[in-house]
């Protein structure tokens, strides 16, 4: 029997009856479950309502919380009526707002999102940052510790260095069962970031696109290798 291995599904839909059907369709005792939503769904008709009635489930809210302290601080006041589990700000909000969200958080952990799976060195470049992609993620990662949140969102490409700086837990979007980058560059599938040290995977499409309970077996199958 292998470990249970941590994966979030990413409910990527405006759509309630769809994420009713993600979630109905891939639930397995043989992992452990959460759910990703995102501003695609959060800012939705009945987005916010239908995560306000969700019980049971890990809910990880990505909204990548990215502004002056006062507004992450009154951001995170303004969720306290959700369950949620984790919740994702952009370590570039800077230290204070990271500081001030964390002191706000209670019970939710706070993951820092690092450089975005949908960039590499030349995009970074043209944005005017100096340092290429895992210099960049480690420096991040530094400021993550600094601020004491609770996870680090980084691409397995740089797992490694982020562990060198930062303990606590790894989340790993960019994976892909299949050899298909869609918009995402610093890709990795799902056993080379467990390998690698990830604690838990994000997967999106691989899993929601077409037949959701095949595409879970897949995954399953896929991780006992």
């Amino acid at each position: 029997m292998m470990n249970k291995k941590k994966i979030f599904i990413a409910v990527d839909t405006n759509n309630v009856s769809r994420a009713k059907k993600i979630i109905r369709d891939t639930q397995t005792k043989k992992i452990e479950l959460g759910y990703k939503f995102g501003l695609e769904f959060f800012y939705s008709k009945d987005g916010r309502k239908f995560l306000s009635s969700l019980k049971n489930h890990k809910i990880f809210l990505d909204l990548k919380l990215n502004d002056i302290p006062n507004t992450v601080s009154s951001a995170m006041k303004s969720l306290k009526n959700l369950k949620i589990a984790y919740l994702t700000v952009h370590i570039s909000s800077g230290l204070n707002a990271l500081k001030v969200l964390k002191r706000e958080s209670k019970n939710i952990k706070i993951a820092g999102v690092t450089t975005l799976t949908s960039l590499n060195d030349k995009d970074l470049k043209e944005i005017g940052y100096k340092k290429k992609v895992n210099e960049l993620v480690k420096h991040q990662a530094k400021l993550a510790k600094k601020a004491k949140l609770d996870a680090i969102i980084c691409s397995g490409h740089e797992i490694k260095s982020v562990k060198s700086v930062f303990k606590k837990e790894i989340i790993t979007p960019g994976i892909k069962m299949q050899n298909t980058k869609n918009d995402q560059k610093r890709i990795m599938k799902p056993n080379e970031a467990f390998a690698a040290g990830s604690d838990w995977l994000v997967i999106g499409r691989s899993v929601t696109k077409g037949n959701i309970k095949k595409n879970i077996q897949n995954l399953l199958k896929i991780l006992e290798d």
